[in-house]
């Protein structure tokens, strides 16, 4: 065995002092195949005092409820997943295991059930905003609050035209959802935003003009199928009274006029690149200071029939994406994200 002084060691939480770790060396003498280092953690010298917590939080995740508001005989339905995260003015319940100050996951899990009973769901960054609210003023411990809420995206359903009074379809259209921060003594920051919302244009759209080396197998393409899922969010800055319901409705149709231009000719695309920041820009020009897009790909390859006897005009392409169940064996995976602040 031979012990190994290590003087300096940088990690997260900042050790001081030296530290000593043994190290074990098994050599199989058979096969050099098998080589396995341990750690005997034991001979650590590392106390508390020699370490600063950079962080340290807890909450409670995935509260998922259904809040009905009714008005004479017409309903109205949010169905929504909240998580909440707290962090206590005093890491003890971390450090020295004194719960003291701690609140209870399972209390806060009632607390945000309570608040959709009492204040309802307006929007949901005006909800997360309630939940940032009730814990700065009610419990002096906690010096950060932190409020994530997405929602089922739950629509009316209609009848010849006729809207239903009580009934509803769940249209997998874009999933809304919202974040609101706040330190204590801090300004209240909420973030909008919309993921999972699947586009697709059968044309007007390229890649070319890349660059190519002797690594490069990819064809260029002046006609594609664009297809993607989105991930869009916001920054409404410090909180002000905001109609979010309207905001993020304008958000959402600027998306989708960016994304396929005009309805009658569309909008060119030379890059996924370049759809992601038109995207951005014609935001920009409508509302918002800060506008983070994520537009995760899907490929259509045009499937080559001629061994078939037939000709493929682009009618019959074979789709290559990401699948979280793994049902498709030939995944691609390719992310374009850009982040923009407006400064004027």
């Amino acid at each position: 065995m031979k012990i190994f002084s290590l003087p300096q060691v940088t990690t997260k939480i900042k050790a001081i002092s030296t530290v000593y770790v043994s190290l074990t060396l098994f050599h199989d003498s058979i096969t050099q195949a098998s080589t396995a280092f341990l750690y005997n953690c034991h001979v650590f010298s590392l106390q508390i005092n020699d370490l600063e917590v950079l962080n340290c939080e807890y909450g409670k995740n995935t509260i998922k409820f259904l809040r009905l508001h009714r008005e004479g005989k017409k309903h109205f339905v949010k169905e929504v997943e909240v998580c909440a995260h707290l962090r206590l003015t005093s890491p003890q319940e971390y450090l020295e295991g004194n719960n003291s100050l701690v609140i209870p996951t399972d209390t806060i899990k009632n607390i945000v059930l309570v608040l959709a009973k009492k204040n309802g769901i307006p929007s949901l960054e005006e909800f997360a905003i309630d939940i940032c609210n009730h814990f700065m003023t009610t419990f002096c411990q906690v010096a950060y609050v932190k409020a994530y809420v997405q929602e089922v995206p739950w629509q009316r359903l209609h009848e010849d035209g006729v809207p239903h009074i009580h009934s509803f379809i769940c249209v997998p259209d874009g999933i809304r959802f919202c974040e609101a921060e706040q330190c204590r003594n801090g300004p209240l920051i909420v973030f909008g935003g919309i993921k999972d919302l699947k586009l697709m244009k059968t044309t007007q759209s390229g890649f070319e003009g890349f660059y190519k080396n002797e690594h490069t197998t990819l064809p260029e393409r002046h006609d594609r199928i664009l297809c993607g899922e989105l991930f869009c969010k916001w920054s409404y800055g410090e909180c002000k009274d905001f109609d979010f319901n309207c905001i993020w409705k304008k958000i959402r149709e600027c998306i989708l006029e960016a994304f396929a231009g005009p309805p009658d000719c569309g909008e060119y695309s030379r890059s996924y690149q370049k759809t992601v920041n038109c995207i951005q820009m014609h935001v920009l020009s409508r509302v918002s200071q800060i506008i983070e897009v994520v537009l995760n790909n899907t490929f259509y390859n045009v499937v080559d029939m001629k061994n078939l006897g037939l000709t493929n005009d682009k009618e019959v392409s074979k789709c290559f994406k990401y699948n979280l169940t793994a049902l498709c064996r030939n995944t691609q995976l390719q992310s374009i994200a850009a982040v923009l602040h407006k400064i004027k």
